[in-house]
């Protein structure tokens, strides 16, 4: 697997498999919402869970029934296959089969 940071060309690929999220401000992101508050926090801390497996740890804004989750690569200065993974496995989260 590459573990430096994609070309723009290679981030718009991987943005076409990947749906609802978008590059905005130099990182993937892509906003949740549930019904309630416990249901946000539910997702945030499954997200955690997550990011603690991975290794990897995104940026989180949480309200009453929203979460916007960005990632990026600190270490490589933009967007790795490691965030695109990191967002396959978010996305797990709320639709577990695909």
């Amino acid at each position: 697997m590459r573990t430096g940071a994609l070309d723009a060309a290679e981030v718009q690929r991987q943005l076409a498999k990947t749906p609802g999220w978008a590059l905005v401000n130099g990182a993937l992101q892509k906003r949740f919402a549930f019904a309630d508050f416990h249901g946000t926090m539910a997702f945030v801390n499954a997200v955690a869970e997550v990011a603690h497996e991975l290794d990897h740890h995104p940026e989180l804004q949480l309200s009453y029934g929203l979460c916007t989750v960005r990632f990026n690569t600190h270490s490589v200065a933009g967007i790795s296959m490691r965030d695109f993974d990191c967002a396959a496995r978010v996305d797990a989260l709320v639709h577990p089969h695909g």
